[in-house]
C-alpha cells in the first residue's frame, strides 16, 4: 500500500550562492522518512528566483564556481526589461528557469538515496537575504 507524508519546511534567509542544505532537509523530513522501505522524496520551491540542484558536497570550490558560472551566464549587465525589483530579479528569474525548481530524490531504507558525492543545493539567486520555502512530499511503501 502507498502511502504519502508532506511537509513544509522554510530555509532561514540567505544571501546570494549556492548553499549546501542537505542536513537540514534531512531533519526536516527524518521523522517522516525514517518510515519509509522504498519510495521517492519530491522537494518542490516555492519561488522564482531561486533553485535546487544536486551536485558535489564536499568542496566548497564547487559551490563558489557554481554561482561563478550561473552569474556569467545570466549577468545583471544584460538589458533586461522587467527590472521592477532590482538588477539581479531577471537573472535570478533565468537561472531558475534553466537549474529548476524540483529535485525527485529515491527512498531507500528510511533515507535518501543520494550518490556519496551528492549534496542538496539551495542556489539562491538574489544579492540580499531572502527565505525560501520548500514543499517536501514523500510517496512510497511504508516499513
Amino acid at each position: 500500500m502507498t502511502a504519502w507524508s508532506q511537509i513544509t519546511h522554510t530555509f532561514p534567509a540567505r544571501s546570494k550562492g549556492s548553499h549546501l542544505v542537505t542536513s537540514e532537509i534531512e531533519r526536516a523530513i527524518s521523522k517522516d522518512l525514517q518510515q519509509y522501505k522504498i519510495g521517492m522524496c519530491n522537494l518542490f520551491l516555492q519561488h522564482t528566483s531561486a533553485s535546487l540542484c544536486l551536485n558535489e558536497n564536499v568542496c566548497q570550490e564547487v559551490r563558489t564556481d557554481l554561482t561563478m558560472a550561473l552569474d556569467h551566464m545570466a549577468p545583471e549587465s544584460l538589458s533586461y526589461e522587467h527590472t521592477d525589483e532590482g538588477a539581479d530579479d531577471m537573472p535570478g528569474h533565468v537561472k531558475s528557469a534553466v537549474m529548476g525548481v524540483s529535485l525527485d530524490i529515491p527512498i531507500r531504507d528510511g533515507q535518501l538515496a543520494l550518490g556519496t558525492w551528492q549534496g542538496i543545493y539551495l542556489c539562491e539567486h538574489r544579492k540580499y537575504q531572502h527565505r525560501r520555502t520548500v514543499v517536501i512530499t514523500m510517496q512510497g511503501e511504508k516499513k
